[in-house]
């Protein structure tokens, strides 16, 4: 018998999952809120989601790892295209994000503020 981690839907899922931050567990491991994942009606896989503030040093991390320096290294223009993409993916919904946020790209809180408060603008200009 192959191992459950081998299996084509498994496999498929796991860039996702990976891409959450999230753990990939056996479905029989599976815990309160787990997503235990179906496949031609036999349970395949559970995903353990991060926090949603694991979730967001983890988005930080990709980028990092995407731009190849620390993201306070990063140009102003490259900044705000950052912050765009972690609005986007609401980054600040979570608590202490703008502080996060603004630690891990070297500013200030009100910085950050600014860079939404521009691209929102922008938004509203459209």
């Amino acid at each position: 018998m192959t191992d459950p981690a081998d299996h084509p839907f498994v496999q498929a899922v796991k860039p996702l999952v990976d891409a959450m931050g999230g753990q990939m567990v056996a479905p029989d491991l599976a815990e309160g809120d787990d997503v235990v994942l179906t496949w031609e009606g036999q349970d395949r896989v559970a995903v353990r989601l991060p926090h949603l503030s694991d979730s967001l040093d983890h988005i930080l991390a990709e980028l990092q790892r995407r731009h190849g320096v620390p993201l306070a290294e990063l140009d102003r223009k490259t900044k705000q295209s950052v912050v765009r993409i972690l609005e986007s993916r609401g980054a600040f919904s979570v608590r202490h994000g703008v502080e996060t946020v603004a630690s891990a790209l070297g500013v200030s809180r009100f910085t950050v503020y600014n860079y939404l408060n521009r691209e929102n603008a922008a938004k509203d200009a459209d």
